[in-house]
């Protein structure tokens, strides 16, 4: 909005607290696409369980509350999904 004031970029990162590269960047990106989120997919270490071993997890949960983590992971691990600790 400071921008479309009038106001430079030099007087934009000052009271904001970052370079002018990155007003810029975050300028760039309003106009291109109007939205300023970040798009980065993959970020972080891959889920181990999949969606569908979490469901089944879920589910061998729910079946009895009261099992232990060696219970549960013995059953999950006779499944076919990938073995857990």
């Amino acid at each position: 909005m400071a921008r479309r004031l009038g106001t430079n970029i030099t007087e934009i990162s000052r009271p904001v607290g970052c370079s002018r590269s990155a007003v810029v960047s975050i300028h760039a990106n309003w106009i291109n696409d109007g939205d300023t989120s970040s798009r980065r997919q993959g970020v972080g270490r891959p889920r181990f369980i999949k969606e569908k071993g979490h469901r089944r997890l879920s589910r061998l949960v729910k079946q009895n509350r009261r099992q232990t983590v060696v219970q549960l992971t013995a059953q999950y691990n006779a499944g076919p999904s990938a073995n857990v600790s």
